[in-house]
């Protein structure tokens, strides 16, 4: 029987696969009225909430939840700025390393330990962003270097949201992101446009999605040990390259979907050789 975990993660990255399908489909707005629509639907509903269970809106932290915000942003609007120019899959794939950046963050700052096995899973990693590069020539190089910029930044979001788990309610932390994206996309407004007819439909959407898949994603990781659901994240690649294929017609040679492939091994190597229990030592 399949736990409620997995359950979970799975309809999480469905939800933020349609998310990033939605934010494509936007690709008419400045990428950063984009980051406005996918942040403020979620805050829309998370403010009450927060308000309603009296949890902290400032936190114990506030300058670590600021910088988790303004680094989640940058990572965010970077993303969606190459996604808006190359295949939705191939975004996704290159978005990937932010954990493989993230553990090295983590080892100088938080002085957690990488293992042999993870260096080769970033190896694998790393070489199938050159493959896929190489061989998709619909990846142009201002692109790939936001997409490596997004992982980068990605990667810092995930150490900062180890360092804050225990010390602030993830709602807290949520809502930070949340305000400091609508903030810094202010900024921009100069370059918006009102939508119009039915663009009103992925405007709302992708706010109500992006909340979904942070719901269902924090309940699955409540409920089911990170051992056993890690490899079910990348499903959210999986349904990526379907909905790429259905709605905007993407297709890839052998060549760069190895490449596709050998991101997804290195990934899910790393997540093996981080929750691989050291053998017993005989006496």
């Amino acid at each position: 029987m399949i736990s409620k975990g997995i359950i979970f993660i799975l309809i999480a990255t469905f939800a933020f696969a349609i998310m990033n399908a939605t934010a494509k489909e936007l690709s008419d707005f400045h990428p950063m009225q984009v980051v406005f629509f996918r942040a403020f639907g979620t805050f829309f509903f998370i403010f009450p909430t927060m308000l309603l269970r009296k949890i902290p809106i400032i936190g114990n932290n506030p300058k670590y939840l600021f910088l988790r915000g303004l680094v989640g942003v940058i990572s965010l609007a970077t993303f969606f700025m190459a996604l808006q120019k190359i295949p939705l899959g191939s975004a996704i794939s290159i978005r990937y390393l932010g954990p493989i950046f993230g553990v090295m963050m983590a080892a100088y700052f938080l002085k957690e330990k990488v293992k042999g096995l993870q260096w080769l899973s970033f190896f694998i990693a790393f070489s199938g962003v050159i493959v896929l590069k190489g061989f998709d020539l619909r990846i142009d190089s201002v692109s790939l270097g936001l997409l490596l910029i997004s992982a980068l930044f990605l990667g810092m979001v995930l150490v900062l949201i180890r360092y804050l788990t225990d010390k602030e309610h993830y709602l807290t932390i949520i809502n930070y992101f949340m305000v400091v994206t609508i903030a810094v996309s202010l900024f921009f407004i100069n370059h918006w446009r009102m939508p119009v007819g039915n663009e009103w439909f992925p405007v709302v959407g992708i706010g109500i999605l992006g909340l979904i898949g942070q719901v269902f994603m924090t309940r699955a990781f409540q409920t089911e040990d990170t051992s056993m659901l890690a490899p079910f994240k990348y499903m959210e690649l999986v349904w990526a390259l379907i909905m790429g294929y259905f709605l905007f017609g993407e297709t890839y040679s052998w060549l760069p979907f190895l490449g596709i492939v050998l991101i997804i091994m290195g990934m899910m190597l790393n997540v093996y050789a981080k929750n691989r229990k050291p053998k017993k030592q005989l006496d």
